[in-house]
């Protein structure tokens, strides 16, 4: 047979009771404030790794269309194509 559910004696309200630490507001404000900015930081970092990636690849590509434009000029004008 089902027993019945024990119920929990009634809370006292929340604005009776008193913090357990005075400090929690503060510290979970400061943890909050926190998490923004490394999610801020992230997101800027993220940005900017992709600024980088394109930024070298393209000086690659450039690198060598250079190296292979001078390489083609030496080639012909060492066997006179």
């Amino acid at each position: 047979m089902a027993h019945p559910a024990q119920t929990t004696p009634p809370a006292e309200s929340a604005a009776e009771e008193a913090p357990l630490d005075p400090d929690a507001v503060s510290r979970a404000y400061r943890q909050h404030r926190a998490r923004r900015a490394a999610k801020k930081k992230r997101y800027r970092e993220k940005r900017w790794a992709g600024v980088r990636f394109w930024l070298v690849l393209v000086l690659v590509v450039a690198v060598t269309v250079v190296l292979a434009t001078r390489t083609l000029g030496e080639i012909e004008r060492v066997f006179g194509l």
